[in-house]
């Protein structure tokens, strides 16, 4: 994802300054689409890349599962206990464009743990399937069974939920 991640944000930049600097020399009809097109998208693409940009922090660690009796999920934000997660979702912020996990607990706290989108959909999925969904209660349990696609998760990327023992 970090190559993804990369590509979209500086490319598209870089493809902005492209576009403006060969409209500057209006050596073809198209000259004022390129200088309009460049100065059109290069504010959004640059405010895209400025909100990236921490994703790429070498040894960056978005959230730290444990496992076991008392599981938790901790991250700068806090730690939860998994037990106490009522509801979990990755959630697209509509002014960054950056994917949150937003986890609501049962005293109605709400945790928000920016992925900088280096963590995709199915692999979100996996993780809270395969880590986090055998030590959530019951209730949780439901409500992670209605979102989740695990056919979808089978075939694509591969990953069969298998029966824990939770000790």
């Amino acid at each position: 994802m970090y190559a993804w991640v990369f590509l979209a944000t500086l490319g598209f930049l870089i493809a902005c300054f492209f576009l403006i600097i060969h409209g500057l020399k209006f050596d073809s009809k198209y000259s004022i689409l390129y200088l309009g097109g460049g100065f059109l998208f290069t504010p959004f693409y640059l405010y895209l890349t400025l909100w990236s940009l921490p994703g790429f922090i070498p040894g960056k660690v978005l959230l730290t599962i444990v496992q076991g009796e008392n599981s938790t999920i901790k991250s700068k934000k806090g730690t939860v206990l998994i037990k106490n997660i009522r509801n979990i979702d990755l959630v697209r912020n509509p002014l960054n464009l950056i994917n949150d996990i937003v986890i609501e607990t049962f005293d109605n706290n709400k945790i928000k743990i920016r992925t900088f989108n280096l963590l995709d959909d199915l692999d979100y999925q996996v993780v809270v399937d395969q880590y986090i969904y055998p030590y959530m209660t019951e209730n949780a349990r439901k409500v992670w069974d209605r979102k989740v696609n695990l056919d979808k998760l089978q075939k694509v990327a591969k990953y069969e939920r298998q029966e824990q023992k939770i000790d």
